[in-house]
């Protein structure tokens, strides 16, 4: 018999890869942080002999889910901006909040806040995009979660780097020096917005990530005052300024996306760019509904984000899948528009493809690392079940989520962290709160 570390028996399982499929009565066996077999459950008990067996005769066993665009630390500003649009959001409570309060100490406490509370909501790997990242990658070595790092690219200075220049050389230290052959940690460059580099800064990033040979990620046409923005400055829509400065390529990850004409998504499909689309942080900064239905028709890969905390509020990929099910169905008006393992397929494979992570996660396939979340559904949303993806999709709620695997580690089991103690990280965001609280008038 072959042994292997744990055997996993889920009620159904769900591999995203091929698309729609349910298998019912199988069993994953993981060993050594991968998955080396699925097949019937007769025959794993027959012919495997696991250290561990995990049985979850009620449970839905799917690829980790793949947040494609968050802002970790932003946990701790949670709720400090609500009610306001993204260009007064920005300018008048985060912006300030982030001049005051972002430091190596604040990025690392509210990193480890989100880690915590994507873990517990079935996300195994995350995509950053903050001040400070090397921090952002420790934190999340040390806590064992699969994250690709965004180093910021911004022209004026901040707490973390004085300008574009210096943005650039620490991203290259992270990518090179310190995390090149981590088996978690990726990276990445992440300009904030085309309005806030210059061409010279976006051509010497272009030809950084190019040496580097590493992706970079921003926030493009995600509302109509950057796009008239962008026209009164350069002339140009930011995706035709960034063709024009040779950055639109198949590294590309459009975050957003909101604002983009059937030229331009033909554009992205024929560069093999992806698009992170965050519904959630878009319907709440009232910035608009991308039109995640004409990406896919048009040969798009679409990955799923939750934005940040402070302007979603929830780094919940389950609600995600659901809102952005929904919203594609009512802009389209056509309820056959996104179905449900559509969803589902952009909160796991098309999250790793846009990352370029898909030879390593994203599936439920052979050699593949063990990144798994299991969800319970036996509660009263989730039943009858006639149709276990649409179940997933449309009803399922966070709260359900029971296991996490990353790399076969058991990090969330029956609802419980495993290795992270919660406790010290709620004291510790609660500490956080006081302090931003007691200066909300300045």
């Amino acid at each position: 018999m072959q042994q292997c570390d744990t055997l996993i028996l889920p009620g159904w399982c769900i591999p995203v890869e091929p698309d729609g499929l349910v298998l019912t009565d199988h069993a994953v066996a993981v060993d050594d942080g991968r998955i080396v077999a699925i097949l019937p459950a007769d025959a794993a008990r027959s012919s495997l002999r696991p250290g561990r067996v995990i049985s979850r005769p009620n449970h839905v066993l799917i690829p980790g889910l793949i947040n494609a665009h968050t802002h970790a630390a932003m946990s701790l500003l949670r709720g400090i901006g609500d009610d306001l649009p993204l260009e007064r959001w920005l300018r008048e409570r985060i912006w300030p909040a982030e001049k005051r309060w972002v430091s190596a100490e604040m990025v690392r406490d509210g990193t480890r806040h989100a880690i915590a509370e994507m873990l517990l909501a079935g996300t195994t790997c995350f995509s950053d995009q903050y001040f400070f990242p090397e921090i952002v990658a420790e934190t999340a070595s040390e806590m064992h979660v699969r994250a690709m790092i965004g180093t910021p690219v911004i022209d004026f200075p901040t707490a973390w780097a004085a300008n574009a220049s210096e943005c650039l050389a620490k991203g290259a230290e992270l990518v090179h020096d310190r995390f090149a052959e981590h088996a978690l940690i990726s990276s990445c460059f992440a300009p904030h917005s085309a309005g806030t580099l210059s061409d010279d800064a976006f051509s010497e990033l272009r030809i950084m990530a190019d040496q580097l040979d590493v992706r970079v990620q921003i926030h493009l046409h995600e509302s109509q005052q950057e796009i008239r923005e962008s026209i009164a400055a350069t002339g140009l829509r930011p995706l035709a300024r960034l063709a024009k400065l040779g950055l639109v390529n198949s590294s590309l990850l459009v975050v957003h996306g909101v604002y983009l004409d059937r030229d331009e998504i033909s554009q992205l499909a024929a560069a093999r760019v992806s698009v992170a689309h965050c519904p959630r942080s878009n319907l709440k900064l009232a910035d608009g509904i991308a039109p995640v239905a004409r990406y896919l028709s048009g040969g798009v890969n679409v990955a799923l984000g939750t934005d940040g905390a402070a302007s979603n509020n929830a780094l919940d990929l389950l609600d995600e899948m659901k809102t952005a099910a929904l919203l594609a169905k009512v802009s389209e008006s056509d309820a056959r528009t996104l179905p449900a393992a559509a969803a589902l397929r952009m909160a796991t494979l098309g999250g790793a493809t846009a990352l370029g992570l898909a030879e390593a996660t994203g599936s439920i396939e052979n050699g593949k690392w063990a990144d798994l979340t299991c969800i319970d559904m036996q509660h009263f949303r989730t039943q009858p079940i006639y149709d276990a993806i649409s179940q997933l999709v449309y009803s399922a709620s966070s709260r359900q989520v029971s296991d996490v695997w990353i790399a076969g580690r058991h990090l969330v089991e029956n609802g419980t962290l495993t290795q992270i103690d919660g406790d010290e990280i709620l004291r510790r965001t609660n500490e956080w709160q006081q302090r931003i609280a007691s200066h909300a008038g300045e």
